[in-house]
């Protein structure tokens, strides 16, 4: 299910791809979600998945990655509910 399909109001789970190694320690920052290294080739990438209360809370850590310089390369709704 892609983002524009996908849940617009309620919780779900994401799982967020973007380049680059979001440090570990930035879990707190990203509403608790898991980050683990993706080895994809010959870049670096991140993957990040965790529950949203909303797409509000998504859209928040998104931007928060794009200020960071971290370009999104991927968002996919796991679950709803």
């Amino acid at each position: 299910m892609n983002l524009i399909q996908g849940v617009l109001n309620g919780p779900a789970v994401y799982r967020v791809k973007v380049e680059g190694r979001v440090p570990l320690s930035w879990s707190d920052r990203l509403m608790g979600m898991n980050i683990t290294a993706a080895d994809e080739g010959p870049e670096d990438t991140s993957i990040i998945v965790g529950r949203f209360p909303d797409q509000a809370a998504l859209s928040g850590v998104l931007n928060m990655l794009y200020d960071n310089r971290f370009a999104v390369l991927s968002v996919e709704c796991l679950e709803k509910g």
